[in-house]
Parts: C-alpha cells; sequence; structure tokens
C-alpha cells in the first residue's frame, strides 16, 4: 500500500457486500459531498455491490485565486490550462488516490473493479492516475475535464490500462474548461492509441441529467 496518508473521504456502502468499487474525485474549491446527491440518481444495480468513496481534497493556497487556501487537488498559477499544471501537486494528488486504491485492494475489491471517476480539476487526477496504475482498473470517466502533463504520458502510461475503457463527457458552452480544451485531450489521448468515447451536451461548466445516464451506463458496464 501506498505510504500516503489516507485522504478524508465521503463513503457510501451497497446495500449488498461490496463487490466493485467507484472513487469519485470533486472539483476545485468544492469537497466530498458536492456529488453525494448524484450517487443514487445513478441507479446502479444492486447486484454489483458498488461502494462510493467520495474523498475531501486537501486545503492549499490556490496562486490563480490571490493565494487564498480552498480544496484543490493541485495548484493553478494562470488561466492557461497549458501551462498552469503543478507536478508537484499533482504527484501528491495521484499517491493519494493510489493510496485508496490499495485500500479497497486490500479490503477484498479487486483493483479490476475499481472505477476512477472526476470533475474538472478532480477528473484530471482521475484521468491522469488511472492511466499511470500498473494493474487494470474498471474505467476512467472525466466530467468537464482536461489532461495534465500530457506530455508525460507516453513515457509514463501503464502497459495494464493500455485498452482502458475511457469516457470523457463536456459541456459545449463550458466557458471554464472549455469544450475545446477537451476535444484537444481526447484527440491527445486517441494519438496515444486510447479508445475514447466523448459525448457532449448543450451546458456549461456542470453535470446534466443525460450525462448522469450516460456516466451510469458506462459503471454498469465495467463493473460487472
Amino acid at each position: 500500500m501506498s505510504n500516503a496518508e489516507l485522504l478524508p473521504c465521503v463513503e457510501i456502502e451497497p446495500e449488498v457486500p461490496a463487490r466493485a468499487c467507484v472513487i469519485w474525485l470533486h472539483g476545485l474549491g468544492a469537497d466530498g459531498h458536492d456529488f453525494e446527491p448524484i450517487v443514487p440518481e445513478l441507479r446502479l444495480p444492486r447486484e454489483l455491490g458498488v461502494r462510493f468513496l467520495l474523498p475531501h481534497a486537501p486545503s492549499i493556497p490556490v496562486t490563480l485565486n490571490g493565494g487564498m487556501r480552498m480544496p484543490a487537488w493541485y495548484d493553478i498559477r494562470d488561466l492557461d490550462l497549458r501551462t498552469r499544471h503543478d507536478p508537484v501537486g499533482i504527484a501528491r494528488s495521484r499517491e493519494q488516490v493510489e493510496a485508496l486504491i490499495a485500500r479497497e485492494v486490500a479490503r477484498g475489491i479487486p483493483a479490476r473493479r475499481i472505477a476512477l471517476v472526476g470533475f474538472s480539476q478532480g477528473g484530471a487526477i482521475a484521468l491522469h492516475t488511472a492511466l499511470r496504475h500498473p494493474e487494470r482498473l474498471a474505467c476512467a470517466i472525466g466530467l468537464s475535464t482536461y489532461l495534465v502533463l500530457p506530455e508525460t504520458l507516453g513515457p509514463e502510461a501503464s502497459e495494464a490500462n493500455r485498452d482502458l475503457p475511457i469516457l470523457m463527457v463536456h459541456g459545449v458552452h463550458d466557458p471554464m474548461v472549455t469544450y475545446e480544451r477537451g476535444a484537444a485531450s481526447r484527440d491527445k489521448l486517441v494519438e496515444l492509441g486510447y479508445a475514447v468515447d466523448f459525448k457532449s451536451y448543450p451546458m456549461m461548466h456542470e453535470v446534466c441529467l443525460e450525462e448522469v445516464r450516460d456516466v451510469a451506463r458506462a459503471l454498469a458496464t465495467t463493473l460487472k
């Protein structure tokens, strides 16, 4: 198991013994409770036995917000998504997510039945971690997000997750993480040989019901 300290989480247990797990990462400035209401809306089959972990990101100074401390998976230095990556913070968050995966494996959930999901900044960490994780996972789902450190993915990619099911969903009117940025991240993954299911919706930086249904279908399929 990773030596990283386990993040505090909202933990939602299934009605039956847990056989699978979804680790869902929130966006900048939110916390693990942000997507808690979405869990019952997914209406995943009871027999899948899905445990949900919704971790709280640590509170750190965020440069873009004048150094104000807030829950964040890594620092944001400027508005240009291509240059604002914080490699130290990204590495820390990856290690913390890896620690959660290791704990689930220790609790009897095979890595192949663990899905990483995230919104915006959390989605960036979900994709970053999943594609580098040494054991095969169930799937990776990024909501209104983008790739961080894409230049390192080629040499760091996990062979076990080369054919990992990837779902990316994005709002065409998103003013924060533009649709073009999401599509460019999709294109980069395809260029590197990944198969990506990319869906768009007439929304902004948010979540819509159609998107929830698409996420639910992806989880139900990959967690069987």
